[in-house]
């Protein structure tokens, strides 16, 4: 592996299976980011899941399988960069913790672990990427995801970077900080506690009076986006390496 503080280091972009199945163009938006702030990105093709739906129902045995085929795929690279705070927080956080007793793969999960970074955390925080040669004509907020935030500490970064983005007008929301609801399987557990959340976020993003609605999960993004499209509003989602890459010929998100 070559060591990270080559001038220009070798990125594995973990892709996450929502951007890879139902929005790539956030995955061409990370590599565009990426390059520009001097990497040279690479997509392996032995990933898959990050294995967070298995982890959180309680089936660590098959987390554990696709824990090791993942940093399997991933030990060539300096960095292992996703552009979901949720993802990446399964790789960063919980994969040491799940093969902690496995005398092989608990040094190599280890290693692992301290080259993943979020997107937007990495662009800032690694490659000290200030600003974005963007246009953005309009008023924006940004839902801070839970995972990104929590585990990550994932907060100032995307509004430094989004104040950058010429034209567009941050206003935040109540509650920024607050779930929207999605959590994974916890939407399908539990669906009237999850509708009774994401509905009081709409209502936030409503009264704020932005145009658009920004976020670094996807999976957020598609159960905000659904219930504004149920509740007849017309908000614009997208996440926000879409924004940054100055990339929104796709059509907005969809629930």
């Amino acid at each position: 592996m070559a060591s990270p503080s080559t001038a220009r280091p070798r990125v594995g972009l973990f892709v996450t299976c929502l951007v890879d199945l139902l929005r790539p163009s956030v995955g061409f938006a990370a590599v565009k980011l990426l390059e520009q702030a001097g990497c040279r990105v690479e997509v392996p093709r032995g990933q898959t899941c990050c294995g967070q739906p298995a982890y959180n129902s309680g089936d660590k045995t098959d987390a554990a399988l696709i824990a090791r085929q993942t940093i399997a795929a991933f030990e060539p690279y300096d960095y292992v960069v996703a552009p979901s705070g949720s993802c990446a927080g399964m790789l960063k956080a919980h994969y040491p913790d799940l093969l902690r007793h496995d005398p092989e793969w608990a040094a190599r999960a280890g290693s692992f672990a301290e080259r993943v970074h979020e997107l937007i955390s990495f662009l800032t925080d690694v490659r000290g990427l200030a600003k974005v040669a963007a246009t953005c004509q309009r008023t924006a907020t940004y839902h801070d995801s839970c995972s990104g935030l929590r585990e990550l500490g994932i907060k100032d970064q995307p509004r430094r970077l989004l104040a950058s983005v010429a034209g567009l007008e941050l206003r935040e929301m109540t509650d920024c900080e607050v779930c929207c609801g999605f959590g994974g399987t916890f939407s399908i557990k539990y669906p009237d506690i999850s509708n009774a959340m994401v509905e009081k976020k709409t209502f936030n993003v409503s009264v704020c009076g932005a145009q658009m609605l920004l976020a670094g999960d996807l999976g957020c993004l598609m159960n905000m986006a659904g219930k504004l499209s149920r509740e007849g509003k017309s908000v614009e989602v997208r996440h926000i390496a879409e924004v940054l890459a100055g990339d929104t010929s796709a059509p907005p998100i969809c629930g």
